[in-house]
């Protein structure tokens, strides 16, 4: 028997350690992705509401009620708050599930753990914000500071709402920041409960204020005057508007974009293996991964034999309701993001491509359901190749050389993830070395930890996050030299 399906209050904005309707009153509705039905409603905030959550957030930083607060004591809140999405953990995995359509037991052990894991990295982190002494030829003692930035403006997206946020929030809450929140406007619903657990865990008020509304809203915090630092994931199209809005303000910025990596299958993998990695690569999430891998690049003389495995196992992944228990594959989290895949299949069989598997809207309850599917037989300059269709989809390509496969891979305008499959050790490290990706797997796929950073090269971005470098992301370092003339 499955999970049950939350009963989701309306949610309204958190501001200063309240919560509040929205200035003009406006809601915004929330869909179940599964059964294209409204679940719920939440407040759509303006740029007046936006201005108070700014306040709110600037006032309470500038009095220090958590930035004046020892790193020791911000850790001990930080390991209440993992400490309470564990306890809480089957509801928070119920209500992601419900807002985005991800199958409620992965929810459980992998967005749940994750959120958990980052707030604990983060409280045992915290406390090596020290900064450090340094000798200079002067008569002098001179040292440096890491303090925080000020107020933090988070714009977060609809795939993984509470790891990426959480992958945001940990490290700007750590190095002692304030922030002002804004999620995905089709999936708000774990922003909203993780701002009820930050409270209780002992963050004060004005420290996390939460805003939802739409794309227009995100814009508005970008170029907010009074937001110091911004942290965005998202699709390099906006990503590019965000960074020219940031850059009129000379105001940091940390960007986790588009995706669109490959997988390469050498003549000596383990091909059961590396099959495994490459499923799992395009349908979790149902493909909706920036770090997913919906390209498979495999040696010819392997081709046709990992063709026809892909032929029989991927018809065989359990699609359906997110909330049955055997369900690895759940809806598309909207329509429009199941009509976008819908037009990429479609360009690829115009493009000569040949769809093996799946290519088709699967009806089910209502909701945005698409199955699996794998194309061959495309040119490498295809658009369904070289654009992110952000579903599951996955194309395959067939090489000869090395240098051949490396030059594939590297061939889109992204540079997020990238794996190889091979029982060459020198070659695992020599690809991985020439692969144009800010992380690289080895044998396996999506393998993370909140300690391993991660971020992209080209067009995904730039900046880090998880990893020690995420908290430097959210500090600033000064020098202090002080005359002993």
């Amino acid at each position: 028997m499955g999970a049950q399906r939350p009963h989701i209050e309306p949610g309204g904005l958190f501001i200063a350690g309240a919560w509040r309707e929205a200035e003009a009153g406006g809601r915004r509705d929330v869909v179940d992705p599964s059964t294209g039905q409204v679940v719920t409603t939440v407040a759509e905030a303006d740029e007046a509401d936006l201005d108070a959550a700014v306040a709110a957030a600037r006032e309470a930083f500038d009095q220090g009620p958590w930035s004046g607060t020892p790193a020791r004591e911000r850790a001990r809140v930080l390991n209440r708050v993992a400490g309470l999405i564990r306890e809480r953990a089957d509801e928070i995995a119920a209500v992601e599930s419900l807002d985005v359509g991800k199958p409620v037991t992965l929810s459980r052990a992998v967005d749940v753990e994750t959120a958990a894991e980052t707030y604990e990295y983060y409280s045992a982190l915290a406390q090596s914000l020290d900064g450090s002494t340094r000798q200079i030829p002067l008569p002098a003692h001179a040292y440096t500071r890491r303090d925080p930035l000020g107020v933090c403006g988070l714009v977060t997206p609809f795939n993984f709402p509470l790891i990426l946020s959480s992958s945001k929030l940990a490290p700007a809450l750590a190095a002692g920041n304030t922030v002002v929140h804004k999620p995905a406007e089709d999936t708000p619903l774990s922003a909203l409960l993780m701002a009820d657990i930050l409270t209780a865990a002992g963050v004060p008020a004005g420290v996390v204020n939460v805003v939802t509304g739409g794309g227009a809203l995100g814009g508005a915090l970008v170029r907010h005057h009074s937001v110091d630092k911004i942290a965005f994931t998202g699709s390099t199209r906006v990503g590019r508007v965000v960074a020219g809005t940031a850059a009129e303000q000379l105001k940091p910025v940390t960007m986790e974009l588009g995706g669109n990596a490959a997988q390469i299958v050498f003549e000596d993998a383990d091909v059961e293996k590396a099959v495994g990695a490459v499923i799992k690569g395009f349908v979790y999430n149902t493909g909706q991964f920036c770090m997913g891998a919906p390209r498979l690049l495999v040696h010819r003389s392997l081709h046709d034999t990992v063709v026809g495995i892909l032929m029989q196992a991927v018809p065989g992944v359990p699609v359906g309701d997110p909330f049955d228990p055997a369900t690895v594959v759940g809806p598309m989290a909207g329509e429009r993001h199941l009509e976008n895949v819908e037009r990429y299949v479609e360009l690829a069989r115009k493009d000569g491509g040949q769809v093996v598997v799946g290519g088709e809207r699967r009806e089910l309850g209502g909701g945005y359901y698409y199955e699996p599917t794998v194309v061959t037989g495309l040119d490498n300059d295809a658009r369904t190749v070289q654009e992110e269709v952000f579903g599951p989809v996955l194309t395959v390509q067939a090489f000869d050389t090395e240098d051949e496969a490396v030059a594939l891979a590297n061939s889109t305008a992204y540079g997020l993830a990238g794996g190889l499959h091979t029982s060459d050790l020198a070659r695992a490290h020599r690809v991985a070395a020439r692969l144009q990706a800010g992380i690289v797997w080895v044998n396996d796929w999506a393998m993370l930890d909140p300690s391993m950073p991660f971020g992209g090269v080209k067009q995904s971005g730039y900046g880090r996050e998880s990893g020690p470098e995420a908290l430097q992301e959210y500090t600033k370092t000064k020098s202090v030299v002080i005359s002993l003339a």
